[in-house]
Order: C-alpha cells, then sequence, then structure tokens
C-alpha cells in the first residue's frame, strides 16, 4: 500500500497512454557517431582500468585472435559519448533521449536505471564509424517503490557499424517516479 499522494493528474493513470503505446517498437533518435572509432582511445581506455590483455595492445595477437585490432567489447557506447563542444552544435547533446522523453510525458522528475544488459554480436574495430538508434520495448502501469511512485520502461539502444553490421545492444530498464511527500 502507498502512502504516496494522489497524482495531480492522470499521467500515471493504468492504462498507457496512445502516444506511449504507439512509440514502442519504433526507431527513435537515429545517430551517426561523431568520430570514427580510434586506437588511441581503446589504448587510453584500456590504459585507465589498467586492462593488460595483449589483444588490445599487441596487434600480433589481435590478428590471430580476432582477425586485427578489436576495441574492447564495454567500449561500445563510448563511441557515442559527445565531446563538450562541437562546431555547430546548438544543443545539449544527450543519451537516452527516449528515457527523458518518458519522464517529462509522464511528469516523472525522479529516475534510476534498474539494470543494463549488453549484448555483442560483431566487433568493433579501428576505423569503424558507428550509428545507433533506440527503441522502447515496454512501459509498465504505475508501480509504488521505496523510492516513489512510477512506472518501469525498458529501452534498447542499437548498434551498427558503417557496414550494416549489428555490433550490440544495450538495454536499459529504468524506474521513473515522484518521491512520496
Amino acid at each position: 500500500m502507498s502512502d504516496a499522494p494522489p497524482m495531480p493528474d492522470d499521467a500515471l493513470a493504468e492504462e498507457l497512454p496512445a502516444d506511449v503505446a504507439a512509440l514502442i517498437g519504433v526507431e527513435q533518435y537515429p545517430e551517426q557517431g561523431e568520430f570514427p572509432v580510434e586506437q588511441g582511445y581503446i589504448w587510453t581506455s584500456c590504459s585507465s582500468v589498467e586492462n593488460g590483455s595483449s589483444l588490445f595492445w599487441d596487434a600480433e595477437v589481435a590478428a590471430s585472435l580476432t582477425d586485427g585490432p578489436i576495441a574492447p567489447p564495454t567500449m561500445l557506447s563510448v563511441w557515442f559519448r559527445p565531446h563538450h563542444w562541437a562546431p555547430g552544435r546548438t544543443e545539449e547533446h544527450l543519451p537516452l533521449k527516449v528515457h527523458f522523453d518518458l519522464k517529462a510525458r509522464f511528469g516523472l522528475p525522479e529516475a534510476v536505471m534498474t539494470d543494463n544488459t549488453i549484448t555483442f554480436y560483431d566487433p568493433v574495430r579501428p576505423g569503424d564509424l558507428l550509428r545507433t538508434h533506440q527503441v522502447l520495448r515496454s512501459v509498465s502501469g504505475p508501480k509504488t517503490t521505496k523510492l516513489g511512485t512510477g512506472r518501469f520502461w525498458v529501452i534498447d539502444v542499437v548498434y551498427h557499424n558503417q557496414r550494416d553490421e549489428l555490433v550490440g545492444v544495450e538495454t536499459y530498464t529504468g524506474f521513473g517516479y515522484r518521491r512520496a511527500a
């Protein structure tokens, strides 16, 4: 049983609003990477976490194991982390725009990610220019947790290389909520 006050509007009504339901399964926010995958970023990332795997440091090892250099799979989202400034950019670049859209649509000022799963496919290689899009997979009815009352949603962030090969899918489960009074 919730001690949260009733919602001031029907934003958290049990039924999913038609405009939100219409977005489930739809590709949104297609985006091209701002820069190609670069060996220097790979070495800097490996260095920052003391990843000494010869796969990422030794070209001969990479050639024998993966037919050439690859980026650590865990770097998948790195290639879409925007630079603080870029010529011609006129608005703030936000990752997971679908998440922020849902927070705004339901009037939920707080949110946490409760789960993140990454599925890897073809390796990402130096020189690749990646593109991505987001897909809303589901939105729950209203739920009350210790954090407050809100909704859970699942979003896929899908990544392809310039050859249209699927390189990975990040699946996020978020909970947008309003704190109890």
